[in-house]
């Protein structure tokens, strides 16, 4: 037990492989932040004993999206056994990361911490999926995060350094075409509306650009801390440059393509409000796949500054099990031990209120039937 929680139990409101219903990514948690009474999901890999060393990461959610959403959408959950992670997937009030949740975040960090202890902490991830992944741009030079955070992960919530747009100029919230029911049959298929340039399209993205004449000079490129970085994205968002302040700041070498990854599986979730007809640059509907992965190699002192490309993808379609391994392989490779080395000492957790939840086991992750014409049930809602 970790807070609660059975780590040997299936995890709580897991997807099916299939039609993923929207009573179970709206899900707000397993666990109760003590101070502010919030929910949290917590999950903690199998066979867990105090005293176990382990990686602890924070997922944050995107504008508009749930915990268990994300949850699944990034299914980190899936590789907790093999990761030894402790997972952390809170959600907030309202639906939009700002500071009036930094406690709540910053409690939840404390308790599991404390529980777990900072001695046992290997590496501290901070990730998040699109507004969740400029939330944690924010945040992680905190004073709070700046000397907890050893990886960062951003998931199509903007990159250190340059991108292009994507197909179609990337992608904007509602860049989807006409729906079907405003569509002159006469006419054919609409085209997409154009995607103007998005929150973390070129040109965007924090530490970006010139500061404004009378002010202050903008922060370096990825703020004034140090940490190893994760970027991901859908290729119909943006593409990554082949350069990066953060592996010029590393002495990181040129940025080299590995191995594709493929994955026969598809992921969990998909935004179903925006599938009427759908666009490339917000996603659609899970699939197969095939991931670019470029890696800025032999960086001082242990660090990864690395780039991943989910090829025909937007947005919001969620990721397949063997790229998110990939991803999680990355960040416990970079250089951890922030929180186990550091001066900082979590306060002591309060007593833990549990709801007993008896979760129902996940459904086996195996080929799909072929189901020709079958409408997909709601599995989430806008998120960016």
């Amino acid at each position: 037990m970790l807070m609660g929680v059975n780590c040997d139990a299936p995890p709580a409101y897991h997807c099916p492989d299939e039609m993923c219903d929207g009573s179970i990514v709206t899900q707000e948690g397993n666990t109760v932040e003590m101070k502010t009474r919030r929910t949290f999901f917590l999950d903690c890999p199998k066979g867990y004993k105090p005293g176990d060393k382990v990686n602890v990461m924070l997922l944050l959610h995107g504008f508009g999206s749930y915990a268990n959403w994300t949850r699944m959408y990034f299914p980190a959950v899936d590789v907790k056994d093999k990761y030894h992670l402790v997972l952390i997937t809170p959600g907030s009030i309202t639906r939009s990361w700002s500071e009036a949740d930094d406690a709540y975040l910053q409690n939840a960090v404390d308790a599991v911490v404390a529980t777990v202890g900072k001695k046992n902490v290997d590496h501290f991830i901070l990730a998040g999926h699109s507004q969740g992944g400029a939330t944690s741009a924010r945040l992680v030079c905190t004073p709070y995060f700046r000397d907890k955070v050893d990886v960062r992960i951003s998931l199509s919530g903007g990159r250190v350094g340059p991108v292009t747009p994507g197909k179609n100029g990337g992608f904007t919230a509602g860049s989807a075409g006409t729906p079907v029911y405003r569509q002159d049959p006469k006419a054919g298929p609409a085209p997409a509306r154009a995607a103007t340039a998005g929150p973390f399209g070129a040109g965007a993205g924090p530490g970006r650009g010139p500061a404004p004449a009378g002010t202050a000079a903008a922060p370096p490129p990825g703020g004034d801390c140090d940490y190893s970085f994760i970027f991901s994205n859908g290729e119909n968002e943006t593409i990554p440059g082949d350069t990066s302040p953060l592996a010029d700041k590393f002495g990181c070498g040129k940025r080299v393509r590995e191995a594709d990854v493929i994955d026969p599986k598809k992921g969990y979730v998909w935004d179903s409000t925006q599938q009427d007809p759908g666009s490339d640059g917000w996603g659609h509907y899970p699939r197969s796949g095939r991931a670019q992965v470029f890696n800025f190699p032999n960086c001082k002192g242990g660090r990864v500054v690395a780039d991943v490309v989910k090829l025909g993808k937007g947005h919001t379609e969620g990721y397949e099990p063997n790229i998110t391994d990939k991803i999680m392989a990355m960040a416990v490779s970079a250089k951890g031990g922030k929180i186990r080395n550091g001066s900082w000492d979590p306060p002591a957790p309060e007593a833990q209120a549990t709801f007993g939840l008896p979760p129902a086991a996940p459904a086996a992750r195996g080929p799909a039937p072929a189901r020709a014409g079958a409408a997909p049930a709601r599995a989430g809602t806008t998120t960016r």
